[in-house]
């Protein structure tokens, strides 16, 4: 885990699900996951939004070439843990299709300028990942 997740990690877990600096007023989620080839638990800080009962994130590794390797596991193995504030849920990622993807990514890129500058810089569908809550 990069030395900057694992300093937003603590600070979310510090500050009941609040984060400063780049993520000062975002939703965020710690999305736990299992690596696609590792088979280890992975944890990902992560911007959200909610839809209904469904916490939404998306897929942009900063408009990278690439999607981030989370999706992969997320794809792969999708029974996830997600943090939220102050509480811990089991849930299930599923991914999101058009044109659901293209709404919930459009509120995203609403809320947050960076996210349309994620899909200009990238020639890739940002996937969106919808995280519902196991029941």
């Amino acid at each position: 885990m990069s030395d900057f997740n694992k300093q937003v990690i603590e600070e979310f877990r510090a500050n009941e699900g609040k984060v400063g600096g780049f993520f000062a007023n975002a939703k965020i989620v710690l999305l736990h996951n299992v690596g696609a080839k590792s088979g280890q638990e992975r944890i990902n800080p992560l911007m959200s939004i909610e839809d209904g009962g469904r916490i939404v994130v998306f897929a942009s590794a900063a408009g990278a070439p690439k999607n981030p390797a989370w999706y992969y596991n997320v794809v792969a193995n999708p029974d996830v843990t997600v943090e939220y504030g102050t509480e811990q849920f089991n849930a299930r990622a599923s991914v999101a299709q058009e044109p659901e993807r293209s709404e919930l990514y459009a509120e995203m890129a609403g809320k947050y300028d960076n996210f349309r500058e994620y899909q200009e810089k990238t020639e890739r569908v940002i996937p969106v990942v919808i995280l519902s809550r196991a029941i």
